[in-house]
């Protein structure tokens, strides 16, 4: 099992940051980092502190279930955060997809929103843009999109998703392991 993913899906959906769950946990973000990349181990006090912090019981957290594998996923399997201030609202259309190699997300911008600006990596992504435009800053080059329109690009340059319509803008976005 890999702790750190489970870890950082859990982050995730609480829609914290890595600084967020840091501060809480009198922890760092390079160490939260770290921790959901595998790279360390917390001692049992500080995963059982980081447990707390995501709402979760070790109990839970570890639970072994054999568990028949789902294909099909509704509206209902899916998780969401909004973030008013930036203008954008995620869904993860799979439960516990950053456990998979891929996470698929609806991302919704709203107009003059922007998706969170993210560090170089080595995943890959691939967006569908399903309605309005987007911009994508990738490094020091700007890319547009509009709908019907298909982007993927290697995220090795920091790299960020921006509404570049009039309107709210949709886009289903796929990105391997690494990404979010």
């Amino acid at each position: 099992m890999k702790i750190g993913r489970r870890i950082k899906n859990l982050r995730l959906k609480k829609g914290l940051t890595q600084e967020e769950l840091g501060e809480r946990t009198d922890l760092t973000k390079g160490y939260i980092s770290q921790i959901e990349r595998d790279l360390s181990s917390p001692s049992v006090e500080t995963f059982f502190d980081i447990l707390e912090v995501l709402g979760c019981t070790p109990k839970d957290f570890f639970g072994d279930e054999e568990r028949e594998q789902k294909v099909v996923y509704t509206k209902e399997d899916r998780t969401e955060f909004i973030d008013e201030e930036e203008g954008y609202c995620v869904q993860w259309l799979i439960p516990e997809s950053n456990e998979n190699e891929m996470e698929p997300i609806l991302l919704i911008l709203e107009e003059g929103g922007s998706f969170k600006e993210f560090e170089p990596s080595l995943s890959d992504t691939c967006a569908y843009i399903l309605e309005g435009k987007v911009k994508i800053s990738l490094g020091e080059r700007i890319y547009y999109a509009k709908a019907g329109e298909t982007v993927y690009y290697q995220a090795s340059e920091e790299h960020q998703i921006s509404n570049d319509s009039d309107g709210q803008t949709r886009l289903l976005l796929i990105a391997t392991d690494s990404y979010l």
